[in-house]
């Protein structure tokens, strides 16, 4: 199981000393929230906290805009040292352009779905994505309770993916710790993001191979 932490539940007073644990782990990724106060409820952190993080980790960035008009940023997640940019479809009018331009940019496209949109709403452009990133939870704050109608999400999206021809990794994200990621392995999940679970755990590289290990 691929593993991409999220730095949102990170102690930001020792951002340096979490990202070096990050570093010696076992993560094949590092997740980064990027929120505005109006596509969620929450502010969390922009660009020149991503640079930052990107000269200190050794991971690959695995960057999620919960914003709107990500379209508009596309180079400033590129040029923050971004692997993987994800935008919500249902912040993009121009779902289809959007993903282009970040191809384009040189990074992997993502397109996360809130809990309540249907997997069938990417029928039409999955077979163009790198990834799709399933919010088991309401996105904007860390530490919600897992929605347990993710798991049947999951297996509509991998026979959407088998049905399309499409290469997607399917990542989930929220409330996933060591019992809902064994659920997600089964139910085909490819890439768990862990905050709570991993931070604040007595010894986070642990739960990091944990999670790696399913």
């Amino acid at each position: 199981m691929l593993v991409s932490p999220s730095l949102l539940s990170a102690d930001f007073g020792n951002l340096s000393r979490d990202i070096d644990m990050i570093n010696r782990s076992e993560a094949h990724y590092l997740h980064l929230d990027v929120m505005d106060g109006v596509f969620v409820p929450n502010i969390s952190f922009g660009f020149p906290v991503i640079k930052h993080v990107q000269r200190l980790c050794a991971k690959p960035l695995d960057v999620h805009l919960m914003i709107v008009e990500p379209q508009k940023f596309v180079a400033q997640v590129r040029d923050s040292g971004a692997r993987i940019m994800t935008v919500h479809q249902e912040a993009c009018l121009h779902l289809n352009r959007v993903v282009q331009q970040i191809k384009d940019a040189g990074m992997m496209a993502g397109v996360s779905l809130n809990p309540a949109t249907p997997v069938a709403m990417l029928r039409d452009i999955v077979a163009d994505l790198d990834l799709v990133l399933l919010m088991s939870v309401n996105p904007g704050f860390g530490g919600q309770r897992f929605i347990r109608g993710t798991l049947r999400k999951v297996e509509e999206l991998r026979a959407l993916i088998a049905e399309c021809g499409s290469h997607a990794i399917i990542e989930v994200d929220g409330g996933v710790n060591q019992d809902t990621g064994a659920q997600l392995a089964q139910a085909g999940a490819d890439m768990l993001v862990a905050g709570s679970h991993v931070f604040g755990a007595p010894d986070p590289k642990a739960a990091i191979a944990a999670l790696a290990a399913l």
